[in-house]
Formats: structure tokens, sequence, C-alpha cells
């Protein structure tokens, strides 16, 4: 359920472990959970959110640091379980809170991470893990289980406490036959059951789904018939960090003698960090640069670009809009080889609209076989909650649907519903004597990232910014006299795409006139307060008379 009525938490028990998700519930992106436990916080995962349509100009969505403003330093670390936007993107911003917090994460995740803070001039403390390591960070013991997922180095970590222990899954499925034969060690998760799990936070992207999630080589026919049967140039579309998609990409290249060169300043930076540590297996000669391609006949290129989610900024996009230097035509087949993220579809629609619009042949999930999810389906979670039979479940990563799904399966499985919560960010989960409970809220809102500055967008702004896209706006600029409150003159009206006609305000006059007549009589001279009253009777009068709410930005000059 919702929890809009809880107020700010009480002082956490001595023997007490909170749990506070700063993102990732409700949502799929901005994964966030941060553990407090004998005045020490554990943060896991630190990622962004991609904008949706009704946030123009956004360029990501961060976390809410409120919480832990004043508690910097308690901060004793940050686990990544694995090297996806959503779980490491926001960590530059979290550095730059305080830099030397110890970033702690697999060998493949730091190397991402590692270019990313680089471009933002920060050099991390980091500690690297693998599967099988444990690491003390204050009076957190952590332990590093692998986990299979559509990255390498995926890993899921069990942290010790005084007050109980907490199984955090990061993102997992449960692929038998992995590209790197690296697959979800429930060896791990069986004697971490056995040692006894109070508190199991489990991925919960894929709830809804019935049964398995299909493996990753399930995907190499589908993948081999664009490569047999497109006659000129192949472009892929894959997120930046899709390291196994990518693999089976450039092993079909291989097969059909085509080159490959990558496009995009993210695309080229991951994809040469994970062939330089031995993750990318690219067999020499087969990856050019893009200016090269030119000398090649079209049957022999690929291009592998970002642009998956219809992101305006991405080289896929520029595409479709004729805003790249690759020119997208007849001939041309594109795959887009990433699952579509919810709330992008519109997006992504367009995309693939003006590919085809061009003469390219998209293949994408609705008509191919050309992705499988990185997240475990029911029957793996429930395989999971019968093997490690935790004492209470928090569902992380999904949206309601997806939370709420994943109780049900907990519940299924025959946990006390009493045991399992299902939680907004922002709400306070407390573990102690053995059970959760919820006791309060703190601020967890969404912090944008707009033109390189952080927090200056926000709510209101933006929804200023949606009103200036579909309704319009008029400046009103109103002479009025100090002594008497009224108009001077007629006012000016200047409107934007609200129409051509002069004249289109004109019958606003009245509704200005009354509004300034009222302030008079009330006493009310100042120019702030009969700007907003002017702001509301023009805004007023328009959405009687013209069925329309523009913005409104009303200019009084005193006479």
């Amino acid at each position: 359920m919702s929890h809009p009525e809880l107020k700010a938490p009480p002082a956490l028990p001595r023997n007490g472990l909170r749990v506070v998700a700063l993102g990732g519930l409700g949502e799929v992106g901005r994964n966030m959970a941060v553990l407090e436990h004998r005045g020490k916080l554990l943060i896991i995962d630190c990622g962004v959110l991609f904008p949706e349509e009704h946030q123009p100009g956004v360029d990501v969505i961060l976390p809410d640091f409120s919480f832990l403003r004043g508690r910097w330093q308690d901060v004793v670390g940050v686990v990544l379980t694995h090297g996806h936007e959503d779980h490491i993107g926001a960590v530059p911003y979290l550095l730059k809170e305080r830099g030397d917090i110890p970033v702690i994460g697999s060998r493949l995740t730091l190397a991402f991470i590692e270019a990313k803070l680089k471009e933002h001039r920060i050099k991390p403390k980091t500690r690297q893990v693998k599967e099988g390591d444990r690491l003390p960070l204050g009076p957190f013991d952590c332990e590093f289980v692998a986990v299979n997922h559509s990255i390498p180095d995926g890993l899921a970590v069990f942290v010790r406490t005084a007050a109980g222990t907490v199984l955090h899954t990061g993102d997992f499925k449960m692929d038998q036959f992995p590209l790197d034969d690296r697959i979800t060690d429930l060896r791990a998760f069986a004697r971490l059951g056995e040692e006894g799990v109070d508190l199991f936070m489990t991925d919960s992207t894929n709830a809804e789904v019935p049964g398995f999630t299909i493996g990753e080589k399930d995907l190499a026919p589908a993948i081999d018939t664009v490569f047999r049967t497109a006659p000129g140039r192949i472009v892929v579309s894959s997120f930046a960090s899709h390291v196994h998609r990518i693999q089976q990409v450039l092993d079909a290249a291989v097969a059909h003698k085509r080159k490959v060169a990558f496009v995009g300043r993210s695309m080229v930076r991951n994809m040469g960090i994970a062939q330089e540590l031995g993750y990318l297996k690219v067999p020499k000669g087969l990856v050019v640069e893009a200016r090269d391609l030119d000398r090649l006949a079209p049957h022999q290129v690929t291009l592998v670009c970002t642009g998956s989610q219809g992101e305006p900024m991405a080289a896929l996009s520029r595409m479709a809009n004729r805003d790249h230097q690759i020119t997208i035509g007849e001939g041309d087949t594109v795959l887009l080889a990433s699952s579509l993220i919810p709330g992008n579809e519109n997006a992504v629609s367009r995309i693939i609209n003006g590919l085809t619009r061009w003469g390219a042949k998209v293949v994408h999930q609705g008509n191919a076989k050309v992705h499988v999810s990185g997240h475990a389906s029911a029957g793996e979670l429930v395989y999971c909650y019968n093997i490690v039979q935790p004492r209470n479940v928090m569902p992380v990563h999904g949206e309601w649907r997806h939370l709420r799904a994943n109780a049900d399966l907990a519940i299924a499985t025959g946990i006390d519903p009493e045991r399992v919560v299902v939680v907004d960010d922002g709400v306070v989960v407390d573990l102690v004597d053995g059970k959760i409970k919820v006791t309060g809220k703190v601020r967890a809102g969404y912090v944008y990232v707009s033109a390189g500055t952080v927090g200056d967008v926000t709510e209101e702004s933006l929804r200023d910014r949606v009103t200036l896209s579909q309704e319009g706006t008029v400046t009103v600029v109103a002479l009025v006299d100090a002594d008497t409150g009224k108009l001077t003159e007629q006012p000016d009206f200047l409107a934007r795409g609200l129409g051509t006609a002069e004249t289109l305000f004109d019958g606003a006059v009245p509704a200005i006139e009354s509004a300034l007549a009222e302030a008079a009589a009330q006493g009310v001279s100042d120019p702030q307060e009969l700007e907003k009253r002017i702001g509301r009777a023009v805004t007023r009068w328009a959405g009687r008379k013209h069925r329309r709410n523009p913005l409104v930005v009303p200019v009084v000059i005193e006479a």
C-alpha cells in the first residue's frame, strides 16, 4: 500500500537495522537503498532514471540525497551490484557531496564507473570485490554472491549486522547457459538461507511474467536471421553497457563477414573497457572506426549505437531525425536489441516510424525474438524464495505492479503477509528483533539534471515547460496608476503558440480591470500581488473563451 500519511521516523533502536530506498520503488530506474545500523550508513547502488515525455529538457533524474545530508561522514561505503546506468549513473553526483566515500564493486562495474567519474574529474576511492569475498564496512559485514544478468560481473550482496541479515539480489536472472558461463550461485543462496536471511530484498522487474526467463543464447537464431537476410547496412541499437547482447552481434558479424563500428561516446567507451578487460571477445580486425566505413560495401557494414529507448540525443534518434552524420536509407536494417523501459513506448514508436519513413527495415522485440530480459521471471523468484526461506521480504526494483506481484509470490510460498512490505521510495522500514515494520517516511523526490545543472529544474518549472509546449504562452504588460490602481492604457499581449490574431486577448481587458478594481477595494497595491491577480484573471478568461490554459506571464509597470 502507499504511505502518504507517514511522518519522520523515530530514532532507530541500537539493536535495529533501518532500510530506506531513495529510488527504485514504483519506478524502473534510480535504484538506491540505504541501510543504517549503529549510527553508520551503507548505500547499495546509486542509479539514475531516464526522463519521460512529460519531463522535457531533463537529461537524467537522480535520487534525492536529502536524507543523507548532515550525515555524509557516517557513510561507510557504496556497494554497486552491477554496471548499468540505473544502478551506477548517480554515483558522480553522490561523490560530489563527499569525494572519499569508498566505492565497492566487481572488476567491470568499477571500470565503468571509473571511466564515468573521469569525465566528472573525480578520482574515486575504490575497492574491487568478486563472488565469495567478504568485506567489513563499519558495522556491516558484506559477502558477495555471483548473479547472472544482462551485463557481466553482477553481484548480490549479503549484509550481516548485529541486528540481522539482509540479502539484496541486485538485478538478476537464472540463465542456465549464460554466454560467460557464470550462473547465479543458488548454492550460495541456499547456504545463506541456512544461516538465516532476516530480510530478502529482491528484483521485481519480471515478477508479473510467468515461468522462467529464456536464455541469452536463445536469441542467436533471430540475430543470425537479421544478419543473413539484411541486404545492406545493419544498425544495432542497444544499451551502452549490454555486453552480452553486443557479444552476440559481434559473433554474427564475424559469421557473415561484416565489419563493426561503435557509434556514440558511451558505447565506444564501454565496449573499449569491456574488450580491454576480456569481457568482450573481439577478433582482430573486426572493429573499425566509423569514419572508415565509407570504403566498405553496405553489406559489409554493421553499426552498434545507443538509442534503443528513444532518447532524443542518442545516436539512433538523431539518425531517425536526419540529424546525424550517418544517413539511414533504403536497404538498411535497424535492430533494436534492448528491452523497452516502461514510459518510453511513444518515443520508441516515433523512432521506428522515423526510420521506416527513410526506407529502413526495423526489427524489434515486437516483430522478432531479438531480446530476452535480464530479470528473473515469477518461476525463478518462487524458486529463490523456496531456497532462501527469508523471514521478511521487501520487493525492490520495479513499478508498483511489479512490486505487488513479487510480494504475492513471496506470500504464495508461505511467508507471513505481515512480514512482506510493499512501499514507496522514502518509506522507512526497520528490522527490530527479527521482524520488519514501517516506521516513517523521509524525502525521496525526483532531482532533475538539466543542461548540466542539478536541482534547478523543479516540478513547477517542468509543468511550465509542458504548458509552454502544449498550451502556448502569453505575456501581459500592464501599466497601472500607482494611486488609483487602474489601467492607464490598454495592456499589451505578446502571445506565442496561440494563433496569429493580434486581437486574440483583447477580450481579457475587462477581466484584468475587474481584478485590479477588486485589489484596489482591498487596499492591495503591491506590484507582485497585482501580477498574480492579473495572471489568474487572464488564465480563467482564456479557459472560458478559448478553452486553452496558456502559461501567463504578467508584468505590472507602475505609471
